[in-house]
């Protein structure tokens, strides 16, 4: 598997085909149809006060095949924070190892960054979402929080990992 990040214009039509077929995780975030703004979306939005241009937009290839998407931007919440503003993996590619692939290699760009912790937002209409996140070490800070995306406004929660060894580790 190859990670690297996409370009707006050159990668444009396989991210569009790749959101098409993830349409399950769209149909949950924004309802059910085809969202063209999605794709975007991916290329320009960034956190609140954070650059998008200094964003993250990853894709995960198996040979040819995109099969995992992730963007993520740096200094939200905090200067020193990173956050993931999407991941996902296409069906086709769940439970093979994508997700924790594509992860890993964010936060290892987020450590090399000087970042001491990573962020997402989950939303509470996306339970098997939440049980990845907390199998990858993140924790609820925040629960309750209305997100808008497209036109559809639901009920969100915070996460967090910190990215620093823990205090046992350094011992």
């Amino acid at each position: 598997m190859l990670i690297r990040p996409l370009d707006p214009i050159s990668d444009r039509a396989g991210v569009d085909s790749f959101f098409q077929e993830a349409s399950d995780y769209i149909t949950v975030e924004r309802g059910p149809g085809y969202h063209p703004e999605v794709t975007q979306e991916f290329f320009t939005d960034a956190p609140p006060g954070c650059d998008p241009a200094a964003s993250l937009r990853l894709g995960l290839f198996a040979g040819t095949q995109l099969t995992a998407v992730g963007e993520a931007g740096f200094g939200y919440p905090e200067a020193d924070d990173a956050y993931i503003g999407l991941m996902i993996v296409s069906p086709n590619a769940r439970g093979k190892g994508a997700g924790p692939r594509l992860l890993s290699h964010i936060e290892n760009e987020a450590r090399t960054r000087a970042c001491k912790a990573i962020y997402l937002a989950v939303l509470e209409a996306n339970p098997r979402g939440r049980a990845f996140w907390e199998r990858m070490g993140f924790t609820t800070m925040l629960t309750g929080r209305p997100v808008t995306l497209g036109s559809k406004t639901q009920m969100a929660r915070r996460m967090g990992k910190s990215l620093r060894p823990s205090a046992l580790a350094q011992d």
